[in-house]
């Protein structure tokens, strides 16, 4: 038997606007502009995890996204939404 309703004490993540990603796009970008990737590896929550662009290693925590960040910062990189 299929039911549609939620069991109880599951909460439901309310969906993400628009104006919100373009919010958390822009601290990202800005952080990213301070060329400290301490500042960019904060962006990320404790549990997150970063698929980089420019490596097949997955991160998981802090340190291993801040090493990531050491040298790709390096490349002066710059985000841009359409």
């Amino acid at each position: 038997h299929h039911s549609s309703i939620m069991p109880e004490g599951i909460d439901v993540a309310k969906p993400i606007t628009e104006g919100e990603v373009r919010g958390l796009f822009q601290l990202w970008n800005a952080a990213l502009d301070t060329g400290d990737s301490a500042t960019v590896a904060n962006r990320y929550a404790k549990a997150g995890v970063l698929l980089p662009t420019v490596s097949d290693i997955p991160r998981t925590d802090y340190d291993s996204i801040k090493d990531y960040f050491d040298s790709f910062l390096l490349k002066k990189p710059q985000g841009s939404l359409p």
